[in-house]
C-alpha cells in the first residue's frame, strides 16, 4: 500500500510511505480504523490481535498507537516485547487462534520509510480481497472513535521468539547442521533477525561470527537490503577466513541474502534453485514449485525435469501464499530473496531459507560454490538475469508507458523476435530464442519502473538490456 497525497493505497506488501511525509501518527490511525472495520466483519473479539514492528524510527511508537486504537474499539492487543521479523508474528498469528496480525515495517526500503502490513489468520500476506476491503473503509474511519481511555488489561506484551524456534527447528535436519560443524558469518544488518538467526546457528552447533546485531534507525547509513554494497563487509569477512558461507537477512527478517565460501554474493536466482534441488534430491520431498513472473525460468526446467508442476504468479508473495493455501507447494519463491517450503507458513522466511542453505551443505559435504553450479547446470542453465531500475515518480507517465507497451508492442527486442506477449499486471515480453522481460512499476512506494530480463549469454544481457532502457526512456518522454 503506498500514498499519494492524501490517498492511501495497498502495493505489493501492504502501505508504505515516508516517516512525517504521509506515514503520520494521523494517518496510521486511520489505516488501523480501517483495519478494525475489516476485523469486525471476519473475527469475533474474543481472538486477540498481535502486532509486531521492526528497528524503523519511531516503529515502535507507531505500533502502540496501533494498538490503543485497537484496545479502545473493544480488541485484546498483544504487541512483541521488542522488534521482531515479519514470518515470526506471521508464525503467531497462525498459530494461536488470533485475528491476525499487524506489522510495522518497510522492509528493505531506505530508512525514512515505515510501513504497515495486516497478516490474516493464516499466516500468510493478506490478499487482494483483503486488502481492498481495508481501502474501502478508509475514508469512513475518520467518524471511528480513536484513542481514548485504555485499560492496562486491554494491552499486553509477549516474546515471540520462543515459540517459533521450536517451530522452524521442525524444519531443519538440526542433528545433521550439527555433524557438519559450519563456521558462518553473519550480518545482521541491524534488522529483526538479530537474536533470531544467530541463536538458530549456535543451537545448530555452527560457529559464528556476527556483525552490525544492533539497532540501528539510519541502518550504518545504507540500506537494510542483503544485497550488492550492503554486503561488502561480510563478503570481506567470508574471504579472509574462508568461511563455509556468509548470511545476511532484509529488515524484516523475510528475505535472505547468501555469500559462498568464496566471497560470491549469490543471486536468489540461483538459491531458489539450489533449496528446491536440496529438498528434492537430500530430503525425498515433492510438490509444485510456484515462482513469481519475475523469477528465474531455471526452475521451470528443474519441475520439468523431475515432474512436477510450476506455477507462475504475479509480484508479491501474497499471491505465492495463497497458492501454498490451494496445494501441496514444495517451494514458493521470488527473484528478491523471498522464500518458503511445504510444511512452513506461506510467508517468505529469511531466517529458514539462510538455514536450509547451511543444511544443503551439511547433507553433501560441498563446498555452497559447487553446490550452486551443479544446481543450475542441473536445470538446464546457465542463464544470465538482470534487474534495471529507473527513477520514473509521476504516476501518470508510468501508466502511460505501461499502456504504450501493452497497446503497440515491438516485434523485436536488441534484433530478437518478440514471440508472445503476456499482459496481466505486468508486460512480460517472451523472446524467440527463450530470452523474457518484464516491465513493472515498483509495488512498494519507491518511484521506480523496474525491468527484469532473463537470457542465455552475457552478450544478449547486455543488448537486451541497453534496448530496453532505449525504450523505456524514449516512452516516458513522450509520456503524458
Amino acid at each position: 500500500m503506498s500514498s499519494n497525497g492524501n490517498q492511501i493505497r495497498f502495493g505489493t506488501d501492504g502501505w508504505r510511505g515516508i516517516i512525517a511525509e504521509d506515514f503520520t501518527f494521523a494517518n496510521v490511525r486511520k489505516v488501523t480504523r480501517a483495519i478494525a472495520t475489516y476485523l469486525k466483519t471476519a473475527y469475533s473479539q474474543d481472538r486477540p490481535i498481535l502486532i509486531g514492528y521492526d528497528t524503523r524510527f519511531l516503529a515502535d511508537k507507531f505500533a502502540r498507537t496501533a494498538a490503543e486504537i485497537l484496545a479502545n474499539l473493544g480488541w485484546t492487543v498483544k504487541i512483541a516485547d521488542r522488534d521482531c521479523p515479519t514470518p515470526v508474528i506471521a508464525y503467531h498469528a497462525y498459530r494461536f487462534d488470533s485475528a491476525g496480525a499487524l506489522m510495522f515495517t518497510a522492509s528493505h526500503n531506505p530508512p525514512f520509510y515505515c510501513g504497515i502490513k495486516y497478516i490474516p489468520d493464516y499466516g500468510g500476506p493478506a490478499t487482494p480481497d483483503i486488502t481492498d476491503a481495508i481501502v474501502a473503509n478508509i475514508d469512513g474511519s475518520e467518524g471511528i472513535p480513536g484513542v481514548g481511555s485504555v485499560g492496562e488489561e486491554s494491552i499486553s506484551t509477549f516474546d515471540p521468539q520462543p515459540e517459533y524456534l521450536k517451530f522452524l527447528y521442525t524444519q531443519l535436519d538440526v542433528e545433521r547442521i550439527r555433524n557438519a560443524k559450519l563456521k558462518v558469518k553473519y550480518d545482521a544488518l541491524y534488522s529483526t533477525s538479530r537474536g533470531y538467526l544467530d541463536t538458530v546457528l549456535e543451537h545448530c552447533g555452527c560457529e559464528i561470527q556476527i556483525f552490525h546485531n544492533y539497532r540501528d534507525v539510519l541502518f550504518g547509513g545504507g540500506m537494510p537490503q542483503p544485497t550488492g554494497e550492503y554486503l561488502n563487509e561480510l563478503v570481506e569477512a567470508v574471504q579472509q577466513d574462508r568461511t563455509d558461507l556468509g548470511m545476511a537477512t532484509d529488515g524484516d527478517g523475510d528475505r535472505f541474502g547468501i555469500v559462498d565460501e568464496q566471497g560470491n554474493i549469490l543471486p536468489p536466482n540461483t538459491i531458489l534453485v539450489l533449496i528446491a534441488r536440496h529438498l528434492i534430491i537430500n530430503k525425498g520431498k515433492t510438490g509444485a514449485i510456484v515462482r513469481s513472473v519475475t523469477t528465474t525460468h531455471l526452475l521451470d526446467r528443474l519441475a520439468a525435469k523431475y515432474g512436477l508442476e510450476l506455477y507462475e504468479t504475479p509480484v508479491g508473495f501474497k499471491y505465492i501464499g495463497e497458492k501454498m493455501r490451494e496445494t501441496n507447494v514444495l517451494i514458493g519463491g521470488e527473484q528478491s530473496g523471498g522464500l518458503s517450503i511445504q510444511g512452513h507458513i506461506p510467508e517468505k522466511d529469511g531466517i529458514l531459507a539462510n538455514m536450509l542453505v547451511a543444511e544443503a551443505i551439511a547433507y553433501t559435504g560441498k563446498p555452497l560454490s559447487q553446490l550452486a553450479l551443479e544446481a543450475i547446470e542441473e536445470a538446464g542453465g546457465p542463464v544470465y538475469y538482470q534487474q534495471l531500475d529507473f527513477h520514473l515518480p509521476e504516476e501518470d507517465k508510468k501508466t502511460a508507458l505501461m499502456a504504450a507497451f501493452m497497446q503497440n508492442p515491438p516485434k523485436e527486442i536488441a534484433g530478437i523476435e518478440v514471440k508472445h506477449l503476456d499482459c496481466k499486471e505486468c508486460v512480460k515480453f517472451y523472446l524467440a530464442d527463450g530470452s523474457w522481460i518484464v516491465v513493472r512499476p515498483s509495488g512498494t512506494a519507491e518511484p521506480l519502473m523496474r525491468v527484469y530480463l532473463e537470457t542465455n549469454s552475457p552478450e544478449k544481457k547486455t543488448k537486451i538490456a541497453a534496448a530496453m532502457e532505449r525504450a523505456i526512456c524514449q516512452e516516458a518522454a513522450v509520456a503524458v
